[in-house]
């Protein structure tokens, strides 16, 4: 009988403590490491799109992740509280590559390695983590590349393709991502994020794409995102 009122008191009253100097330090902590990750990522990742404005998101996750498991370590009522919480609200986001997924769970590790109180533990995973990243960055021979976002448009009879678009873009640009894609009776219209080498790349598929159909329209357009 006193296992389970000792139980019950567990499960109504065992609540975390939390320091606020140590929740002070891991919050700085949190900071610098998802500010460096942030800056790691919009340098060495490979996605066509949207990198700093994803990367902005790595200090909110963290220190989410940070608080939530700093209220809840200590407490099984608060643990099963939140995973109540989790059952009904769904958290959809929209990742389009593993890259972004993995950064995700590195963004996730930090913020429950430090809630979980394990600083020194976390600080060094994440410094040797950043280190391989950096490393097999610098290790990948550079070249002058620059992302734009590439229209293709045409109108009436004589509108190609998208399989001759698409061969047109494969052969020009180094990397390519078809995005968005409309068709009706009158126009064809197809969207890439593209990854280019030299300006000439530009001139070079217009020649190509113009020689399908003089009436196709090509915009090019550069994004501060990426």
């Amino acid at each position: 009988m006193d296992k389970w009122n000792l139980f019950q008191r567990f499960l109504i009253t065992e609540n975390a403590r939390i320091s606020i100097l140590d929740f002070i330090i891991n919050a700085v902590i949190v900071l610098v490491l998802s500010v460096i990750l942030e800056y790691t990522y919009s340098r060495c990742a490979k996605s066509l799109s949207g990198r700093k404005a994803f990367g902005a998101n790595f200090f909110l996750i963290a220190f989410t992740t940070m608080l939530i498991i700093s209220i809840v370590k200590s407490s099984l009522a608060l643990s099963l509280g939140l995973v109540g919480a989790l059952s009904i609200v769904r958290f959809r986001s929209a990742i389009k590559e593993p890259e972004e997924l993995a950064y995700l769970f590195f963004t996730i590790a930090i913020g429950l390695g430090l809630g979980a109180g394990q600083r020194i533990i976390t600080a060094i995973a994440a410094v040797v983590l950043l280190a391989i990243i950096w490393l097999r960055y610098m290790s990948t021979p550079k070249s002058r590349k620059q992302n734009l976002y590439l229209t293709v448009s045409s109108v009436g009879q004589n509108r190609p393709s998208l399989e001759s678009i698409d061969t047109e873009v494969l052969g020009v640009f180094k990397a390519s991502k078809l995005v968005r894609y409309d068709e009706s009776a009158e126009l064809i219209e197809a969207a890439y994020w593209i990854e280019i080498k030299k300006a000439s790349d530009l001139q070079q598929f217009k020649d190509k794409i113009n020689t399908i159909s003089p009436e196709i329209r090509v915009s090019f357009i550069d994004n501060n995102s990426f």
